[in-house]
């Protein structure tokens, strides 16, 4: 999922000095799980807009904010709070920005930072596993990605600065590929290495990027 955080409140409210009545937009996926865009996070949005002398005119939380049509929809449910506002203040990832902006002609802000795309390790603690790159390893690397789990981004193996398993840029890590190779190892599958990556093209990570989905099989 998305991990998000709220921006400074000092950021917002410079963003916001000119304008006076406002309609709020929430997520109910990846922003609720990381407690920066569910229902109570939109709730002190709005108290926090109030003390700042401001006006609401309404809320919503759209159940995937990233989805075009439901935002689309939500809005339209919403018409006459949405015209009465100078401004919609969206708690989403960079997506739902966009969703939103993508259905209307109002000015729309972005109260949340998109991290990164992460794991749930547990509740409140999140893991950047995966780099979007669009070329996986993970079924030569035993299901790590080293990408994005080596801190140097290295595709054929630790660096020389790794020292008894640990990570040379931050020792608080395991060395990516020390657990890709304690994995294969116990998957008796060491001729992995043998095999020789060559450099990643990143040309080929298009952006934006766009897919769709085939059907049977083509």
């Amino acid at each position: 999922m998305i991990i998000s955080e709220r921006k400074p409140l000092e950021e917002l409210r410079e963003t916001i000095d000119s304008l006076q009545r406002f309609f709020l937009i929430g997520c109910g996926a990846c922003a609720t799980v990381c407690k920066s865009g569910g229902e109570e996070e939109v709730f002190l949005m709005q108290e926090w807009l109030i003390d700042q002398g401001r006006e609401v005119t309404g809320s919503m939380v759209i159940d995937e904010a990233c989805h075009l049509l439901r935002a689309g929809r939500e809005l339209r449910h919403h018409k006459s709070a949405v015209r009465e506002a100078d401004a919609l203040i969206v708690l989403a990832c960079g997506g739902g920005v966009q969703s939103v902006t993508a259905q209307t002609e109002k000015r729309v802000i972005g109260a949340l930072n998109s991290m990164f795309l992460g794991n749930v390790r547990r509740y409140g603690q999140y893991e950047e596993k995966c780099s979007l790159c669009g070329e996986c390893l993970l079924n030569e690397t035993a299901g790590i990605c080293p990408v994005t789990t080596c801190a140097k981004g290295l595709l054929n193996g630790p660096c020389g600065g790794m020292e008894e398993g640990r990570c040379e840029v931050d020792a608080d890590l395991e060395c990516a590929w020390h657990l890709i190779y304690e994995r294969l190892k116990r998957q008796n599958r060491p001729g992995v290495f043998a095999r020789r990556v060559p450099a990643k093209a990143w040309g080929r990570h298009r952006r934006p990027g766009r897919h769709q989905l085939k059907h049977n099989g083509r």
